[in-house]
């Protein structure tokens, strides 16, 4: 019949100009894996799929995007108060021993590690001695890692240990390493100097402000770095990916 004949002409044209929808992505999930935040607070992979992400917007107390330097001192803070649970004002070993073996166990280090570390806080103070211990020796503290005068965390080993796996910077141990005056035990203004140091670390531009887009990408290159050095594949590893925390 010519009518539809007709009708088939018009709408041919038509139908091949119109463009494809792409296929539907999902959205890309940064770092579906545990966090250690740079003061060593943990979190799980949970509904956001960014772990990162979940502390960023947590320290952001302004929701403004933008982290600063008294924002992360505030969020220590509040983080301390959770560990120091006899509110005496000090994180002490006990408290340092629940924070290792309770609240983040991620932070154990092979005992090879541990030795390789306490070298190192021996040799940045000074000779002085073999390391002060935090726990029973399981962990040395040291102002090495953003809590005391010499030192930063990418002078400590050419891979990640402990926390340094899952955070930021690369600190085995957040809460302990505060320790600056080693006295075995971590203050409260310990614990926000070292805040505010390790946002000096993390603020490679020195523009007063950390953003969630530049983290994450800080995050990838270190992860990125620590697998070509292995030689490993573009996945994330059993241990980076799968690691679970218990709840605290």
């Amino acid at each position: 019949m010519p009518i539809p004949l007709v009708l088939f002409a018009m709408t041919a044209p038509l139908a091949a100009a119109s463009p494809q929808a792409p296929p539907a992505t999902a959205a890309p999930r940064h770092f579906d894996r545990p966090f250690i935040s740079p003061m060593g607070e943990p979190f799980r992979p949970g509904a956001s799929g960014d772990t990162l992400a979940d502390w960023f917007h947590q320290a952001d107390r302004n929701r403004d995007d933008v982290l600063t330097a008294d924002e992360m001192e505030a969020d220590a803070a509040r983080f301390f108060a959770t560990l120091d649970v006899n509110h005496d004002g000090e994180i002490d070993p006990d408290e340092i021993d629940r924070y290792e073996n309770a609240v983040a166990p991620e932070v154990e280090t092979s005992p090879g590690a541990r030795i390789a570390q306490a070298r190192i806080e021996n040799r940045q103070s000074g000779g002085t001695s073999g390391g002060h211990g935090h726990g029973g020796g399981r962990h040395h503290s040291g102002g090495s890692y953003g809590g005391g005068d010499s030192g930063e965390a990418s002078d400590v080993l050419d891979d990640p240990i402990g926390g340094g796996r899952f955070g930021l910077l690369n600190i085995p141990e957040p809460v302990a390493s505060a320790d600056a005056d080693f006295n075995r035990g971590v203050s409260l203004e310990e614990f926000k100097r070292a805040a505010v140091q390790r946002f000096q670390l993390l603020d490679t531009s020195h523009a007063g402000r950390l953003t969630l887009g530049a983290l994450e990408a800080q995050r990838a290159t270190t992860i990125a770095a620590s697998r070509r050095r292995h030689g490993s594949s573009a996945q994330p590893s059993e241990e980076d990916s799968s690691s679970e925390m218990p709840p605290f």
